[in-house]
């Protein structure tokens, strides 16, 4: 779920940060990254529908982290998978500080049952679940991968990123991968002798995370949508419709739990609407037959909002309707009652980059240098993390068209995939050059 905000604002220094992205983009090697794009689309089409054939639902990507390491380490980056199962990866010296990670998620909504349920249709576009999300932003990372080791000129550019391809970013995966990536990060920092390849950086080091998900180009995640998941569940005895009447029905109590939930929560958003939220029973789940009793019932909610705070008055809400839902079957039973309970799924935390931060400051240089007009938006992505802990952070799309996504009819159309890839290595150079800067001159180039 993403939310508009508004346009990209103004640079403070407008002429000389437009300056500077337009000299980096004249020069020979973005030139040359420019044209292998385009040349290579072939090979990048390519990847990416081999990697969409590996199914990665959440929790199952060991089969493709380990394809996608095998794809960087043919490309002579050094590649590990951390015990979470991120696939960590570095060009030349491992001792060379990295202070930009790059990253896309691995894992998948729905996942193929059949290689050839991932195909490219005659109109050009790749069809199937995961092509789009993330298999576009996959699919950018190996790219980004090749271009900067087969490009000298760029190899200095490629010692200060950490490639990452982590797991656990979609549904009740709770971003465990990043959580993961950061966690370790801040115990090399504080125990460096403890982690020596289960953080491939320290926190305090990285400047910023780029996170490439999806493929749109027309709008960057600076703000972290926060989310709370929860399942709800009433048990029961059960019984036989007819000869146990009267025994309390969990998925009635379920039904009204439900119904007031969303009933109580539309007449408060619409009365508050003091920002947007969301709340959603994507799976309800109970009963072994048309003429049985259930002895449970349960369904999972997800609820997302831009105020953090509001998550907790709709945790409460919850509470009551698990209350009145309990009330309503409870009332009549004549023996054994009905229980329930409210398990937590997980959360996300929330965060924002400061709307002059100078990384937003870069990627809208370079949007204007390229012509793209982009938003801001607020967004759940793998950048909650580490926008929560106060580390510069942005997630962007990788060029192209896509759509369906978290549906079995999900596609990608490639065209125009050039100019999202352009985007992220001119983000990179630039971030690079002026942290090169900051320290040749002593001066903090906080992102």
């Amino acid at each position: 779920m993403a939310t508009e905000l508004k346009a990209l604002p103004e640079t403070v220094h407008p002429s000389a940060e437009t300056r500077r992205i337009a000299q980096l983009a004249e020069q020979s090697a973005h030139f040359h990254a420019q044209r292998w794009f385009t040349r290579e689309r072939a090979w990048i089409n390519e990847q990416q529908l081999q990697l969409c054939r590996i199914p990665a639902p959440t929790f199952f990507e060991q089969q493709r982290a380990e394809w996608f390491r095998a794809q960087l380490e043919s490309l002579e980056w050094k590649a590990i998978t951390d015990r979470a199962g991120n696939v960590l990866a570095t060009f030349g010296n491992r001792e060379n500080e990295r202070c930009f990670v790059v990253s896309a998620h691995l894992d998948t909504v729905l996942a193929p049952n059949r290689a050839e349920e991932i195909y490219y249709a005659p109109d050009g576009r790749l069809c199937g679940p995961g092509v789009s999300d993330n298999g576009s932003g996959l699919a950018a990372l190996l790219a980004l991968g090749r271009i900067l080791s087969e490009t000298v000129e760029l190899h200095e550019l490629a010692s200060s990123l950490l490639l990452v391809a982590n797991v656990g970013e979609e549904g009740e995966g709770n971003l465990n991968g990043m959580r993961y990536l950061c966690r370790q990060s801040i115990s090399a920092a504080s125990k460096p002798a403890l982690a020596p390849q289960t953080a491939a950086v320290q926190l305090a080091d990285i400047k910023a995370f780029i996170v490439l998900d999806g493929p749109s180009v027309d709008h960057v995640t600076a703000q972290a949508l926060a989310s709370r998941r929860f399942e709800i569940s009433f048990n029961g005895p059960g019984g036989h419709s007819w000869n146990d009447y009267g025994t309390p029905n969990p998925v009635h109590a379920l039904t009204e739990a439900v119904s007031f939930f969303v009933q109580s929560a539309d007449s408060r958003m619409n009365g508050e609407r003091k920002c947007r939220c969301s709340y959603n029973f994507g799976l309800i789940e109970g009963g072994t037959s048309i003429n049985s009793i259930p002895s449970s019932a349960r369904a999972k909610l997800d609820l997302r909002s831009e105020d953090p705070g509001l998550l907790d008055s709709l945790f409460t809400l919850l509470n009551s309707a698990a209350e009145r839902g309990l009330e309503r079957e409870n009332r009549g039973a004549r023996a054994t009652r009905l229980a329930a309970k409210i398990r937590d799924l997980g959360s996300r935390p929330g965060g924002k980059l400061a709307e002059h931060s100078p990384l937003l400051r870069t990627v809208q240089a370079v949007d204007a240098q390229l012509h793209i007009r982009s938003r801001l938006d607020c967004a759940s992505t793998d950048a909650n993390i580490p926008l929560s802990l106060g580390v510069p952070a942005i997630s962007i799309g990788t060029g192209g068209q896509g759509g369906g996504a978290h549906t079995s009819q999900e596609w990608y159309q490639p065209d125009g995939r050039e100019l999202g890839l352009r985007r992220i290595l001119l983000i990179l150079e630039a971030l690079a050059e002026a942290n090169e800067l900051s320290e040749q001159t002593g001066i903090s180039a906080a992102l």
